[in-house]
C-alpha cells in the first residue's frame, strides 16, 4: 500500500550484542529476516532501513530495502530516542502511516503484521498499535529503596490489602512492550511521539516476539531456526 512506508532501525554501535542487527541466523543476517516480513505482509509502499553503519547499509540494500542515506551520529547514540531517527526517516515523504520492525525479532513474520495492521483498523481513533505481553515480575510487588527502609513502587490502596501481599493471580493484568512491532499514524510524529495517547495492544503469538537483546538470545534463536526453520520469513536476496 503506497500510504505506509516499513522502518527498521538498525544502529551500529550495539553494546551487548555487537553487530548483533547483521548477525548471521539460518545463512543470513539478522536485518534480512525483518526486510522479508515486511514485504510478505504486502503492506507498504516502501521498506526503509535506518542506519549509521555503511556494513548494515550494504546489507540492507541487498536484501532489497531502501537507504536513502546514513542516519547522523547525533541520532545514532545509545539514548538517541526513536522519534529522532523516525522524523529523519519520515522527511520528505507523505506517508500516513509507519511501522516499526526491528531486525532483533527474526521470527516475527508477514502475518504477524497484518495482524496487528488489522487491530489498528478495529479501532477507528486509535494513535498506533504496540506489541505487548504479560509481565513476568509484577509491578505490584516492586519497592524503592529510600535510605535505610523500602517504600512499595506503587501507591497502596487505603484499607486494604498491600499489593505486595496478595497473590500475583489477584493483581491487575500488567503488559509490557515488546520491541517486535509497532505501527502508527504519521500525524503523531508532529507531537513529538511514536505511539501517541490511544495505543492498541497486539500479542505476539508463539516465538513472533521473540527478541534478541542478550548473546544467549541469539543462541536461543539459532537452535530455533535450525529446529523449526519455517517460522522465519523466507528471505530473498537480491543482489
Amino acid at each position: 500500500m503506497a500510504g505506509a512506508v516499513a522502518l527498521i532501525p538498525a544502529r551500529a554501535g550495539s553494546v551487548r550484542v555487537p553487530g548483533k542487527n547483521i548477525a548471521p541466523l539460518a545463512g543470513h543476517p539478522l536485518i534480512a529476516y525483518s526486510i522479508a516480513a515486511a514485504r510478505e505482509s504486502g503492506l507498504f509502499g516502501a521498506i526503509v532501513v535506518s542506519t549509521d553503519g555503511e556494513e548494515i547499509a550494504a546489507a540492507a540494500r541487498r536484501y532489497g530495502a531502501e537507504v536513502p542515506g546514513l542516519r547522523p551520529v547525533v541520532m545514532a547514540g545509545a539514548t538517541s530516542p526513536d522519534i529522532e531517527w523516525v522524523r529523519h526517516a519520515l522527511a520528505g515523504n507523505d506517508w500516513e502511516r509507519f511501522a516499526i520492525l526491528r531486525p532483533t525479532s527474526p521470527f516475527r513474520a508477514g502475518a504477524t503484521i497484518r495482524r496487528a495492521w488489522d487491530a489498528l483498523e478495529a479501532v477507528p481513533d486509535a494513535d498506533s498499535v504496540r506489541a505487548v505481553r504479560p509481565v513476568r515480575e509484577h509491578p505490584g510487588k516492586m519497592w524503592r529503596v529510600e535510605g535505610d527502609v523500602m517504600v512499595p513502587l506503587l501507591p497502596q490502596p487505603a484499607g486494604e490489602v498491600p499489593t505486595h501481599s496478595r497473590q500475583t493471580a489477584a493483581l491487575e493484568p500488567v503488559y509490557v512492550q515488546d520491541s517486535s512491532l509497532e505501527i502508527a499514524w504519521t500525524r503523531i510524529v508532529a507531537d513529538g511521539e511514536i505511539a501517541g495517547r490511544r495505543v492498541v495492544p497486539f500479542f505476539p503469538e508463539g516465538h513472533e516476539g521473540l527478541s534478541i537483546d542478550y548473546p544467549d538470545e541469539l543462541e536461543a534463536a539459532e537452535r530455533l531456526a535450525a529446529l523449526q526453520p519455517e517460522l522465519l520469513p523466507r528471505v530473498e536476496m537480491l543482489a
